[in-house]
């Protein structure tokens, strides 16, 4: 209640001196928008650097990138609205295609928290990937392709991470079917392999894709368009 009157009471003396309030910070870290492909962007979309992530669920390095990276960028380039970050998803294989198919999965808003939780947790589910043998992973090669990634995402253990968005397991199967937005996230893969992609991680900076592969090679790039 205090501080409620100490801001009224800002905003009447701003008012009698014929000064202007300034307008609210934006929240750069909760503006999400979209980009070719259907690719989604995180921050200020007039940016002065648009930094570009080609990345893949299954790569080990986009792991550690995602790990080293997000939070400088959540914790200051992004705020400060001087950054805005678009993930491109590249598909390799269909792990990969089962994880773009579930960050996907409900309200665009949601996209990046989603991103968050399958990268943050990639050490758990890749090593247990790498368990399988060939026999047990048959089924993720065989069949229609929602019932490949319902078999992928039931082994993984994906559907126990949508819970935690409030997703349940027959509307994570509708997201697994949905073919519009397999389809936007091929076309994702097909356009970085136009742009020259060809490894992940790879990262373009305003349309130019950039000699980098981590963090420590990519940040200073940022600082120097800045």
């Amino acid at each position: 209640m205090i501080h409620r009157s100490i801001r009224l009471t800002a905003l009447f003396a701003a008012a009698t001196l014929g000064i202007a309030a300034s307008p609210p910070h934006p929240n750069w870290n909760a503006t999400v928008g979209t980009a070719a492909q259907g690719a989604y962007t995180l921050g200020n979309p007039a940016a002065k650097v648009k930094l570009t992530e080609y990345v893949s669920y299954t790569c080990p390095h986009c792991g550690h990138f995602h790990k080293e990276a997000d939070p400088r960028l959540r914790l200051t380039y992004v705020p400060q609205g001087k950054v805005s970050v678009t993930v491109q998803q590249v598909v390799r294989n269909p792990v990969d295609l089962t994880i773009a198919m579930l960050t996907n999965c409900g309200d665009p808003k949601g996209f990046f928290p989603r991103h968050n939780a399958f990268m943050g947790a990639q050490d758990q589910w890749l090593g247990k990937l790498e368990t399988f043998t060939s026999a047990q992973t048959s089924r993720w090669s065989n069949g229609e392709v929602p019932t490949r990634l319902r078999a992928i995402a039931s082994d993984l253990d994906f559907y126990a991470i949508m819970a935690r968005f409030g997703r349940s397991r027959p509307q994570v199967d509708v997201c697994l079917a949905d073919g519009a937005v397999m389809k936007r996230v091929t076309s994702q893969t097909e356009a970085a392999s136009a742009a020259g992609v060809q490894g992940t991680p790879s990262f373009a900076i305003n349309g130019e894709l950039q000699d980098a592969h981590d963090w420590a090679s990519l940040a200073p790039l940022i600082d120097a368009k800045l």
